[in-house]
């Protein structure tokens, strides 16, 4: 029963998160985007580029070229995946039609932070609810599998490439506008998905480590893994390596912390995409 319920609320939440993202989106693109001819990057700055040369509908611009990406996902990620895209991106073009959405300004600049912003916002809920309303990531999955380029570097290099016709097509202050929306839409995005808790892994080497270790446990309340090493600069002498996990905004103090036991601790971070369990969750912020 418990896990009937779990999946229930948790079919609930997408559905909601789906929802508010692609009202969101709509919002970024009929009230700021389209009446000033603004494009944005990825599948929605190819289809906002091609209905400001062409005239024709972006609602059905955006429905015909992901198309492809929806199928694509499908084979990349599964049929759950490919069948709540279809239905959000079918949703967003249906919400371009029918949800009255007004201009809010002809400001350029407040047009490409507000446009960014609503319209990565919407990209960032669907995520959230377990799908995309903009194929561009699931391109760029199915390209980095097969090359040595990262999802992060196609994304880019296809954004470039957008960015560049917009200048040639249109002009280049359009163009320029058009980075701006596409930087305010992204760090939506990341702040969405990944939350105001960003995750930040700890690897510390230090000769006070047992001091550092209890800091963590005791004051920051976190789990700390101690792995065991060996010196290869100079004496090879064994220690102990501390690893942990932390919020962004906890790292200041643990960074303080270390600097006051040992100002010549060694001290790598990495940031986080996700993870799940382990102590990091299951303590609130302090």
């Amino acid at each position: 029963m418990n896990h009937i319920k779990n999946r229930n609320t948790r079919f609930v939440k997408e559905i909601f998160l789906i929802i508010a993202g692609v009202t969101s989106a709509c919002f970024g693109l009929k009230s700021f985007l389209m009446p000033s001819h603004f494009i944005d990057g990825g599948v929605t700055g190819i289809s906002l580029l091609l209905s400001t040369l062409t005239g024709w509908n972006l609602s059905y611009l955006i429905a015909l070229i992901n198309v492809p990406f929806v199928i694509l996902g499908y084979r990349q990620i599964g049929k759950g995946f490919a069948l709540k895209t279809a239905i959000a991106i079918g949703a967003l073009s249906l919400a371009l039609i029918f949800l009255p959405f007004q201009p809010i300004t002809h400001d350029k600049l407040l047009i490409a932070f507000f446009g960014g912003l609503f319209l990565g916002g919407g990209i960032g809920l669907a995520m959230r609810g377990g799908c995309v309303i903009d194929g561009t990531e699931v391109l760029a999955l199915y390209i980095s599998k097969n090359s040595i380029l990262t999802v992060g570097n196609i994304i880019l290099i296809l954004n470039i490439i957008i960015f560049a016709f917009a200048a040639y097509f249109l002009n280049i202050e359009t163009a320029l506008y058009a980075i701006l929306t596409y930087l305010s839409a992204s760090s939506t995005i990341d702040f969405i998905v990944n939350g105001i808790e960003q995750y930040t892994g700890v690897t510390i080497i230090s000769e006070h480590q047992e001091n550092i270790k209890n800091f963590i446990i005791n004051e920051m309340k976190r789990g700390v893994t101690i792995y065991k090493g060996e010196g290869g600069y100079g004496e090879k002498n064994d220690i102990d390596i501390i690893f942990t996990v932390v919020t962004k905004l906890e790292m200041s103090k643990l960074q303080t912390a270390i600097r006051q036991i040992d100002a010549d601790a060694f001290v790598i971070q990495q940031q986080i995409a996700d993870l799940k369990g382990g102590v990091v969750k299951r303590h609130a912020l302090h």
